[in-house]
């Protein structure tokens, strides 16, 4: 993988960069936090949570997913807030919820995600448009076709290469294509 430019100044101490990292994850962080945390909490982990980051920022290695990195700072944050609570009992609703014994899953979710909502904005706005419609607004390709009053053929180009382009945006380090091949 790439190193991430936004991770390397955060690492390199660059403030500006932490209000970046900031305006772009803590939406996202923070109703995986109202989820967990609850709505009274959730602001003030969201703030420990940046916190930590700040302060941890010279140990992040830029070439691993910064979001992965926030979202995993924020489930130990989360989990402090609920073990500190009274009673001393956290209910298993509330764990339950967190789905396997830590919540790395729900962390690991809500982190790719979030990798993949910022991969998406990095395509051509005709590709992602056709994407978004089809994803988020649950049109067929050929309802597509009517609201942006071109051939049906054009469409299906789009969504093609936007999914390929997005695929190749996300792809993990080391990860493998369908012919055992590693993706470059």
């Amino acid at each position: 993988m790439d190193v991430d430019p936004l991770g390397a100044r955060l690492a390199a101490g660059d403030e500006a960069a932490l209000e970046e990292c900031y305006a772009s994850i803590a939406p996202t962080v923070l109703v995986y936090l109202r989820r967990h945390v609850g709505p009274d909490d959730a602001e003030d982990v969201l703030q420990r949570t940046f916190l930590d980051v700040w302060r941890g920022a010279k140990r992040y290695d830029p070439r691993q997913s910064l979001s992965g990195w926030v979202f995993t700072i924020a489930r130990r944050r989360a989990i402090d807030t609920l073990r500190a609570r009274r009673p001393g009992v956290v209910s298993v609703d509330v764990l339950r919820d967190l789905v396997g014994d830590d919540g790395r899953e729900v962390a690991e979710r809500f982190a790719w995600a979030a990798d993949l909502r910022s991969a998406l904005a990095r395509l051509p706005a005709h590709q992602r448009q056709v994407l978004e419609m089809a994803y988020f607004d649950d049109l067929t390709q050929r309802d597509i076709a009517t609201v942006l009053d071109v051939p049906l053929g054009t469409v299906k180009a789009r969504m093609a290469r936007g999914t390929k382009a997005l695929a190749e945006l996300v792809a993990p380090v080391g990860a493998l294509d369908g012919r055992g091949g590693e993706v470059s």
